[in-house]
């Protein structure tokens, strides 16, 4: 009944735009018949209003996946480039954290790692919001840094690299079957930077999933049992993407075509040196400030990938 609903209301708004603009083209030519230029200036405000109502609902269709409408689970993990690949990584964090907080979306780190000397080595973050993981899916892929190093001597310039994965929240259990056979659950302190215990109990949690050999880890909660949640909540998320991945190759397969997944697969280069500017190498889009788009402003980079998507995701989530 509630996809009935959704389905509904979203034909009867394209059948509302669709008789708007009737209706107005229907008045604009009564006025060209009249010859009244004032109501064909109203008119034009009226299809403006309609255009952009149009906007609107096109690019909603972006989130025709069947997945789009769910929370997301987001990693992060330094590449290459030892200490700055790990700034980098922490980089990356904080503009994906600033993104969601400027649309609203409740952004809750649940496992961190952190480096030796700067930065992070791997992050995991749960993102609450409409269309969560419809937004975030774009941003699966490696994503490369140029600047002059901070941890340089001779502040030369450096290339880093940064893998960011993104997976569906998994909403029944029905989707994922898990055999409590197949996991060994280990549990630890929580530890900080330089990885001293922060905690007296161990709370922090270590669930390893033998069959896939899929290792997660949740220590930002005091309590175990909600770090236990967490991890089964990421593992169950990183089998379901494993799955819908296992899908998109046998697709590939069946096309003709070899999509290389995973690491090397760079979707966006950031360049602090020589020049300025961020290029999503997909879509082609760019801008010349860098530090609006470290800053959180995403939503350039995403609305250009996802209407570049249109009519292209919209296959069934099996076969």
């Amino acid at each position: 009944m509630q996809k009935l609903a959704e389905r509904t209301g979203t034909v009867d708004t394209w059948r509302g735009l669709e008789q708007r603009l009737a209706d107005a083209l229907e008045l604009l030519e009564l006025a060209a018949a009249e010859d009244d230029d004032s109501v064909a200036a109203e008119i034009a405000e009226d299809l403006e209003s309609i255009r952009a109502d149009f906007d609107r609902v096109e690019f909603e269709l972006s989130f025709s996946g069947p997945y789009d409408d769910r929370n997301a689970i987001l990693q992060i993990h330094a590449g290459s480039g030892g200490v700055d690949s790990q700034d980098w990584a922490e980089m990356l964090e904080r503009m994906y954290l600033r993104w969601a907080d400027s649309r609203g979306f409740k952004a809750t780190i649940v496992d961190r790692t952190v480096g030796e000397e700067a930065g992070i080595k791997n992050t995991t973050i749960e993102v609450e919001g409409e269309h969560a993981f419809g937004w975030l899916r774009s941003e699966r892929g490696v994503h490369r840094l140029v600047r002059l190093s901070p941890y340089d001597g001779q502040h030369a310039r450096h290339t880093s690299f940064a893998l960011a994965e993104v997976m569906p929240e998994v909403e029944d259990e029905a989707e994922v079957e898990i055999n409590s056979d197949d996991l060994r659950i280990d549990v630890f302190r929580a530890s900080g930077h330089g990885g001293q215990n922060v905690q007296k109990n161990s709370t922090a949690v270590r669930i390893t999933h033998h069959p896939s050999g899929i290792v997660v880890a949740c220590q930002n909660e005091r309590s175990l049992r909600r770090n236990r949640e967490s991890a089964m909540k990421v593992l169950e998320s990183r089998l379901l993407q494993r799955e819908l991945e296992r899908i998109e190759e046998a697709r590939a397969k069946l096309k003709g075509e070899h999509i290389e997944a995973g690491w090397g697969n760079q979707i966006r280069s950031y360049v602090l040196h020589p020049y300025k500017m961020v290029k999503d190498l997909r879509t082609n889009f760019e801008t010349s400030d860098p530090e609006s788009v470290l800053d959180g402003d995403l939503d350039g980079l995403l609305q250009a990938y996802l209407k570049s998507r249109i009519g292209v995701d919209d296959e069934p989530a099996d076969d």
